[in-house]
Parts: structure tokens; C-alpha cells; sequence
């Protein structure tokens, strides 16, 4: 009671201290106001009819008011109010460098934005349209409205066409013009018409014509007096070298020979010809593509060993071009030694990673990576051990190659392609005083992408994992799995030796706004048509066996989904909503350790630490073993995050959470656990919590401070709902990590 109190005395005289911060740096600001003048305090943007969207023009006005954290305090403002002014002392340097200066309202900047509005609303049509300004003034402060009024759009009512090169009106076709956007009977656009200038210049620079560019493109419009239609007629001109030449068809161009040369302090290139050759898509006799030209340049900018690439078009005649692909690759050769600290519950380590890696092994820039890890960490808090450390070893070897590698593919397949291929190995050696843990696994995969679909894509042919467990503890063999009166079958079941053999397939799409994740993989199926037809023998528990090692059989899906909403320039709204479910079935009853979820910590639900909610309204009774109880078979979270900059790398986060993780089964180590579709909902747990990040841009460290507010595994009403009954050492949960949770 007396901590609960103390709490809410704190929260209450930060809350008082950041108020009258916020009153004393506004009665501050008022002082750097010239006389006859007025802060911007707010800019408003609206328009008479109500079908038109004034919003879609913010970006045009010139002059904003000063920025607000989470879009309601303008601590920016009060942080340079409260310099002094003198500029020999640092901490005014400072405040004024990571201040604001007052945003003074300035009629020249507002009547350009004004122009600016009216010219963007005529470019889409609104020919008659017009903007007000209007302010209003309280104090000191003022509201610039700026209003706009569109009136009825004018339309294109009829289109013609004047192709003066005969050649190129063979291309630019009638069928291909209907398929643009500019059409009769829709709405007038400048915008639509640079868009149609643009592709049709698009279309011709594949075509050959090497010295095409928009401005040979031109429309001349004419409208009736009290009439909204615009009779439109594009023109395509003849070519001019210069305005001394006289006009004539436009050259079309073909490849003429293509060499590759190194730029290399030695001269050397070290990449096959063959790999040249794929990769540039100039060749000769084709006509000139600038579609194929930025093909090239992204197929030896994706090749690990090329440092950069330069194309060099050279005229040899008016219809040949002679192309020199200049190359400057990397060093093949690098090291790299990356030590880390660890803090498991308290327990502090210690790791290392050692990495080699080749990036030309074999002359094709495919990737040879050789890894090397060693990690330690004393233990605290057993008994009965004789061993009080943790010890791992790793090593993991994988080669990649920049296409794929496949039987039955043709080469203007993989030629096209973007793809690569993988092939890893990797082995994995950890000592616990509780056990001893040996795991060897090996892939093939392939991973593509769509840049222009904004999405990217991996297929896990084979996936094989196999897990031994050379010895267990006696003490914990005892306590845990001999026990007759102990049934947890998820800890047996992840303390025996066991194949994973997997196939999977993920795809990731984001394009700024929305993100989109998603993957599926199956496991077992392959083994198990193997036992019908080769009977493999059974173990005690009933499970078909390879070389006497039970083999997971499971199917699993997840998808995440982000949604970006930009408030302004300083603060967005970002939105998550994750989903995942794994079904263990035929020769498993339980999901493989690996492969279960868990939820809490920095990226789920941040007001419980990581693995410390679930599965529903199960809460852990044993803190050895509750790592392996607090897991589940399907998993939902749900986030909300307000982010706002603050000053120089400083950002900052007010976020919401909820969900959890159930069973699909009904385990009896986990009571509560199972998903009900009847309880489920009331199981869901909410946290909320201020995060501050620094952002250096290539990447972000993060400390986000998260408090309960529904706890679903509770005793008491006030457990319950801590979001009324605040408990800082029950409640509370601090994490850092690197880069966004979602």
C-alpha cells in the first residue's frame, strides 16, 4: 500500500513539474514576440466542398507552426525559451541548438504558399478554382486558415494525335496511347499529362532512341468560352540536335561491342566471363534498352564483390552505340571480431564471434562465410549442480551463390532472375549444468526479390536439424523427468534426441506505409511417406524413428502486419497486429522447443519480461523450468506506438500492447493455457510505457519502460488490473534492444 502510494506521489509531481515547465516556457516565449507581430501557433487547411480533400496539399505550405511532441506539447519551443542570451555560456549553446526558435507568422511566406495551392488545384483540372487566407489572433498567437475553393473541374473532351516521326508512330500506337491515362471524359490534369509525356519517353528510350527525352513532347489545349471541356492534342515532334539543326527523324541506336575493363589500382578482374555476361543485360546487336542500362548497373550492384559499376555509352556512328562495362571490385579477403556482454536473469557472460569471409571464392562473387562463436556465463541460483556455468561453441559455414542453383532451369531463367542460392552448415556445442546440448543443422534455401513490387521472398528447399542430447543432470533427471508424479511431457518431449526436417516458404512487403510479413513451413511429412513405405520402427512412446532418433511432424503460419501513419514531419502513428499458430500432428503430440512461441519483452507485450506471460492465464511456479512451461502453440499481439523526435538522435514512444500466447492442446503442466474460443478474449493482457531511442540511422538502439495494466494470471482483483493498482516492483518491466519491435 505504502509503495502503491509513493508511486502515485511521484507520477503526480513529475506530472506537475512537466506542466509548470510547459507554463513558464510559454510565458518565456511571449517575450521573443516583436511587437506587432504573431507566433504561428496553428495552420489550418480546409475547402468548401466538402467531395474535394484539402489534406492531400499540406506539403505545399511553406510555413509551418513549431513542432510538437506526440503532437501536443511544443517542448522545442519552451527548450529555446528558456536560453539565455548570453551566447558564451554553453547551456544556452545548447538549448538553443536543441530548441526551436518561435515560428513568427510571415504574410510574404503565406501568400506563396497561397500560389503555390492555387497552382497545384489548377494542374489537377480546377482551372476557376481560387484560395483565401484568413487568421485569427488570440494574444499573441495566430491561426493561419488557409481555404480552399475549387469549383467545378474542367474535362478532356476530345484528344488528338500529331506524330511527325513515322518510325515512332509505329510504337506509340493508338492501342498504346488508350492505354495511358489520359482518356476522354475524365477529369483535366497537367499532372496526368506529364505522366503520359513520362511514359511515353519510358517507352522509346527502350526502343532506341538513346537521345529521346520528354521535351520532344508537347500539348497544345483548347477550351470553349463557358464550356468545362478541353480539346487536347499531343504532339510528338521531330528531332533537332540543335536549334542550328534542321528537323529530321530521331536516331535509333543498336549496340556495337561491349568490353569489360577494371578499374582496379592493378587492372585485374577478377570475375569470369561468364559472369559478366549474365549479369549485363547490354548486348551486342540489340537495340539500345535504358531499361536494360539500369538492369545492369542493379545486377553488378547486388554482386558482393564489386565495389561499384560505371557504364560507358559511346557514339561510333549515328546508329551505333559501343558500350564499356568499367568495373572496380572489393577485396575478396575480410575478418571481423565482434565481442558482446550478456545478462540472462541476472546472469552475467560473455561471447565472442569470429567471421571470415570470402566474397569471390570461386571468381562468380559467390559468398563463402566461415563463423565462430564461443560464449560463457556463470550461473547463480542452482543447487545440487555440479557445474555452475554455461558454456556454447558454435561454428556455421554457408556459401552463397548470386543466382540460382537448380537442376532443369533454363539460362535465360536465371539469367532474368534476381535470385540466390545458399547452402549453410553449421554446428552447435552447449554445456548447462542441467544438460548438454549438441545441434547440427543444414539448408539449401533460395531468396529473390521485386524491388519494383516492393517485396522480397525466401523458399527453405530443406532444412534439416538434428538435436542430441549427449547428457542430463542426474539432479535434474530426477526432479524433472524421472518423476512419476511430474508429467510435463513439453519438458521430456525437449530433452530428447530429435530430427527436424522442414520445407518453408516467406514473403516481406513494405513500401514505407505498409508492411507486410508472412510465412508457412511444414516439418516431418517428407519422413513420415518414408516409414509407410520402409516401416521404421517405433520408440516407446509410439513415434516412427530414423536411425532410432524420433523425427517432429508439424505445420506452422505467421503473419505481421504494420501499418505507418504520418501525423507530420516529427510524430507518426505506427500500428501492429501479429498472428501465429503450429500445429503438431502424426508422429508429434508436441512442438519442438524451437518452434514454440512465447510472449513479453521488448518486442510483444513490454509490460512483462521476455517469456514471462502465457500461455492465457497460466503463470509460472517453477523458475528452472519455467522457460519450457511458458510456451505456446499460438500466439497474437496487437500494438500501438506514437513516436515523436525529440532532438539531435533523440527519439521517443508511447506505446500500448496487448495479447498473449495459448496451447492448442490441453497440457496438464499448463493449466489455463488451452485457446478457448469462449475465454480467450479475457486472457488478452495489456501493457503500456515511454520508450526513448537514439537513432543514428544505420541503426537504433532502444530502451522502452513498460508498465502491466491487465494481468491475465492473477489472485487478486488488484493483480488483476494494475493499471489501477500500480505496483512499480511487481509491474514494471525495463528492455533494451536494437532496432524497432515492428
Amino acid at each position: 500500500m505504502n509503495m502503491q502510494r509513493r508511486t502515485i506521489r511521484i507520477f503526480s509531481l513529475l506530472l506537475m513539474m512537466a506542466l509548470a515547465v510547459i507554463i513558464l516556457g510559454a510565458c518565456s516565449t511571449s517575450k521573443l514576440i516583436p511587437e506587432r507581430k504573431y507566433l504561428l501557433d496553428k495552420v489550418e487547411i480546409r475547402s468548401d466542398d466538402k467531395q474535394f480533400n484539402p489534406h492531400q496539399f499540406e506539403a505545399l505550405i511553406r510555413q509551418r507552426a513549431n513542432s510538437r511532441w506526440f503532437s501536443l506539447f511544443k517542448i522545442p519551443m519552451v527548450t529555446y525559451a528558456f536560453a539565455g542570451k548570453d551566447s558564451t555560456r554553453w547551456i544556452n549553446r545548447t538549448l538553443k541548438r536543441i530548441g526551436e526558435e518561435p515560428v513568427i507568422y510571415d504574410t510574404v511566406q503565406a501568400q506563396r504558399s497561397a500560389d503555390d495551392l492555387l497552382m497545384a488545384m489548377k494542374n489537377m483540372g480546377y482551372m476557376q478554382s481560387s484560395v483565401t487566407i484568413d487568421t485569427r489572433v488570440k494574444g499573441k498567437k495566430l491561426t493561419a486558415i488557409y481555404t480552399l475553393h475549387p469549383r467545378k473541374p474542367f474535362y478532356v473532351k476530345s484528344i488528338g494525335y500529331d506524330i511527325a516521326d513515322s518510325t515512332i508512330a509505329t510504337i506509340i500506337t493508338p492501342q498504346y496511347l488508350a492505354q495511358g491515362n489520359v482518356k476522354e471524359g475524365k477529369q483535366f490534369s497537367a499532372n496526368d499529362l506529364d505522366d503520359e509525356r513520362k511514359r511515353i519517353t519510358a517507352t522509346l528510350l527502350d526502343q532506341g532512341y538513346y537521345h529521346f527525352n520528354k521535351d520532344f513532347i508537347t500539348y497544345s489545349a483548347d477550351s470553349t468560352a463557358g464550356s468545362k471541356g478541353v480539346d487536347l492534342v499531343m504532339h510528338i515532334n521531330l528531332y533537332r540536335a540543335n536549334n542550328n539543326d534542321s528537323p529530321h527523324q530521331h536516331p535509333r541506336y543498336r549496340i556495337g561491342r561491349v568490353t569489360y575493363t577494371s578499374t582496379n589500382a592493378d587492372g585485374s578482374l577478377p570475375l569470369r566471363q561468364s559472369v559478366l555476361d549474365n549479369n549485363s543485360r547490354i548486348e551486342t546487336g540489340h537495340l539500345f534498352s535504358a531499361t536494360d542500362l539500369q538492369r545492369t548497373y542493379n545486377n553488378f550492384g547486388r554482386l558482393g564483390a564489386v565495389r561499384y559499376s560505371n557504364v560507358q555509352l559511346r557514339e561510333v556512328d549515328s546508329l551505333t552505340l559501343d558500350c564499356d562495362v568499367q568495373l572496380n571490385t572489393n577485396k575478396p579477403n575480410s575478418i571481423s571480431f565482434q565481442p558482446e556482454g550478456t545478462n540472462t536473469a541476472g546472469d552475467l557472460g560473455a561471447a565472442a564471434t569470429l567471421t571470415y569471409q570470402n566474397r569471390n571464392i570461386f571468381r562468380g562473387s559467390e559468398l563463402f562465410s566461415l563463423e565462430l562463436r564461443a560464449a560463457f556465463e556463470a550461473i547463480t541460483g542452482l543447487e545440487g549442480y555440479q557445474n555452475q556455468d554455461y558454456e556454447e561453441y558454435g561454428v556455421k559455414a554457408s556459401l552463397q551463390f548470386p543466382k540460382f542453383m537448380a537442376p532443369f532451369l533454363s539460362r535465360s531463367f536465371t539469367r532474368n532472375s534476381n535470385g540466390q542460392s545458399e547452402l549453410s552448415v553449421a554446428y552447435n556445442l552447449q554445456n548447462r549444468p542441467e544438460f548438454h546440448r549438441r545441434v547440427f543443422t543444414t539448408a539449401w534455401r533460395y531468396k529473390w526479390s521485386e524491388p519494383h513490387h516492393h517485396s522480397a521472398y525466401h523458399f527453405d528447399l530443406i532444412d534439416l536439424n538434428y538435436v542430441y542430447m549427449p547428457w542430463i543432470s542426474p539432479t535434474f533427471k530426477k526432479d524433472y523427468l524421472d518423476d512419476t508424479q511430474n508429467r510435463n511431457a513439453i519438458l521430456r518431449y525437449n530433452y530428447e534426441n530429435l530430427f527436424i526436417l522442414k520445407i518453408g516458404f516467406g514473403v516481406n512487403y513494405n513500401n514505407g506505409t505498409h508492411a507486410l510479413k508472412a510465412s508457412v513451413e511444414t516439418a516431418g511429412n517428407i519422413l513420415n511417406a518414408l516409414s509407410s513405405g520402409a516401416r521404421f520402427k517405433k520408440n516407446a512412446n509410439g513415434q516412427h524413428t530414423l536411425f532410432n532418433i524420433a523425427y517432429a511432424q508439424y505445420a506452422k503460419a505467421d503473419i505481421d502486419y504494420t501499418r505507418l501513419l504520418k501525423i507530420d514531419d516529427r510524430n507518426s502513428l505506427a500500428l501492429h497486429a501479429g498472428f501465429g499458430i503450429a500445429y503438431p500432428y502424426g508422429n508429434s503430440t508436441v512442438l519442438p522447443f524451437e518452434k514454440r512461441y512465447f510472449s513479453g519483452g521488448a518486442n510483444s507485450v513490454r509490460g512483462w519480461s521476455v517469456r514471462g506471460l502465457g500461455p492465457g492465464r497460466f503463470r509460472g511456479t517453477d523458475g528452472r523450468i519455467d522457460f519450457i512451461n511458458q510456451t505456446g502453440d499460438m500466439k497474437l499481439d496487437l500494438n500501438a506506438e506514437l513516436r515523436t523526435k525529440l532532438f539531435w538522435k533523440f527519439n521517443a514512444a508511447l506505446f500500448v500492447d496487448a495479447g498473449n500466447i495459448w496451447t492448442l492442446r490441453n497440457y496438464e503442466e499448463q493449466p489455463g493455457g488451452q485457446f478457448k474460443w469462449g475465454e480467450f478474449y479475457k486472457q488478452i493482457a495489456v501493457a503500456y510505457g515511454l520508450g526513448i531511442r537514439l537513432n543514428f540511422d544505420y541503426f537504433l538502439v532502444r530502451f522502452d519502460m513498460g508498465m502491466k495494466a491487465v494481468n491475465p494470471a492473477y489472485e487478486t482483483s488488484r493483480e488483476h488490473y494494475p493499471i489501477i493498482h500500480p505496483d512499480l516492483s511487481r509491474d514494471f518491466a525495463f528492455h533494451f534492444a536494437v532496432g524497432l519491435p515492428f
